[in-house]
């Protein structure tokens, strides 16, 4: 057998059904709720005061060490490719501790985990986006990374990803990830279950797809029929954090799940219905200053201006959506650790800015079903008839290790009710 399928068997060995230790931890998913939200509807902030808003979203601004200083941000859409990083903590804010219970009562209730990491990556010129979800199991080496009291923590040879907030903050997280992916992340954003309440409320809430006969999460309290759903707020915080609802009840699954609430939310935010609606722009931005916490190099407006920019043009086809690649931990069947040959293939590609093909799944362990394939999903508009067309470029075919979709294409929750 080769390596690679024997990568794939051990991760699904991995992934049995197993009741996580900290059930709030079981995650939202944030590149859509929070990146996306900054990449598109930020471009907004124009039709507000700077300083009011500077002074908002800057107040806990947190320091990226060890970081090449960025030129002063101006008008137009940021230059060369860039990385963002959007972490989701589990905190216990007030209105969410009568919903979750021993989580925010008990031993665990002053502990603060990022239960999610999720990359994004732009592009140079033609403009890509790829968005990359960490599993939370994923055991990493941690490198030394000054604390908030100003101390210094030590360098740890292997820990779980999501325990990395507790010992250094945005900061340490940023530069784990940095140091696993080796891309230069400028940019980084944090934010909590009750931001995210806040944001998908918003955006007006978004319509997601339920397969199979349905889902039933006691743990979440979901128990919904099949089909269209828009979901907004608490609810939509219950799709998110869904394990026992969809594939084989492992974070695996529920990773593809997050996805295609992603990608749904990508189209609902380039939709004329938020574009062209001021209203709901200047709400989006507002929630957005409100709830995030950025790094300095995030916060002023006129630098999530250039963002926006950046990625406001993306066709939906070269927007996608990644698993990073695991095999299960050799020394622990609950916990994964880094394909580091499927994850060569991926940071290689992005590197010489190739178009990607996922071969694998749609989403890992049977979390979602594909139901429209990409070739009959609807196009982008088309380009203009008087421009000299491009060769296409031969995208790069991932190992199918890596599971993800496009923007373009439609995918439901594989239910289990």
């Amino acid at each position: 057998m080769s390596r690679q399928g024997a990568s794939r068997r051990r991760t699904v060995a991995r992934h049995a059904p197993l009741r996580s230790p900290t059930p709030l931890g079981q995650a939202l998913t944030l590149a859509g709720v929070v990146a996306m939200t900054v990449l598109v509807a930020s471009a907004a902030v124009v039709a507000f005061s700077l300083y009011d808003l500077r002074a908002s979203f800057a107040e806990d601004a947190v320091v990226l060490h060890d970081q090449t200083p960025l030129p002063p941000p101006q008008m137009g859409p940021i230059e060369g490719p860039f990385d963002l990083l959007v972490v989701g903590t589990d905190e216990c804010e007030p209105e969410l501790i009568a919903a979750f219970g021993a989580r925010c009562t008990g031993p665990d209730s002053m502990n603060e985990l990022n239960d999610v990491n999720v990359l994004l990556h732009v592009s140079d010129d033609p403009r890509r986006v790829t968005v990359v979800s960490f599993p939370r199991d994923l055991m990493v080496p941690v490198p030394s990374c000054t604390q908030a009291d100003g101390s210094t923590a030590e360098p740890i040879s292997k820990l779980q990803i999501n325990a990395v907030y507790r010992l250094g903050g945005l900061a340490c997280v940023t530069k784990t990830v940095s140091n696993l992916t080796q891309q230069n992340i400028q940019f980084a954003a944090k934010v909590s279950f009750g931001g995210v309440v806040a944001l998908t409320s918003a955006v007006g809430g978004v319509e997601v797809c339920i397969g199979n006969d349905g889902i039933r999460d006691p743990f979440t309290g979901i128990d919904w029929p099949p089909g269209p759903r828009t979901i907004a707020g608490f609810e939509a915080l219950q799709f998110l954090r869904t394990r026992y609802g969809v594939g084989d009840q492992s974070d695996l699954a529920r990773i593809g799940n997050q996805q295609q609430y992603m990608s749904r939310l990508v189209r609902k935010l380039t939709s004329e219905e938020v574009l062209t609606n001021p209203a709901t722009l200047f709400r989006l931005a507002a929630t957005a200053a409100d709830n995030i916490t950025p790094t300095q190099s995030l916060a002023d407006p006129l630098r999530m201006v250039q963002l926006a920019l950046a990625g406001r043009d993306v066709p939906l086809d070269q927007i996608v959506f990644v698993q990073y690649p695991v095999m299960e931990d050799p020394s622990d069947r609950n916990r994964v650790v880094p394909d580091g040959d499927s994850a060569q293939r991926l940071w290689d590609a992005l590197a010489a800015n190739r178009p990607l093909q996922v071969s694998g799944e749609a989403g890992a362990n049977g979390g979602v079903i594909e139901v429209t394939p990409p070739e009959a999903a609807p196009s982008v508009p088309s380009p203009d008839p008087t421009a000299t067309p491009t060769p296409a470029e031969e995208p790069v075919v991932l190992p199918e290790s890596i599971t993800g979709s496009t923007a373009q294409q439609e995918t439901c929750s594989a239910g289990n009710r």
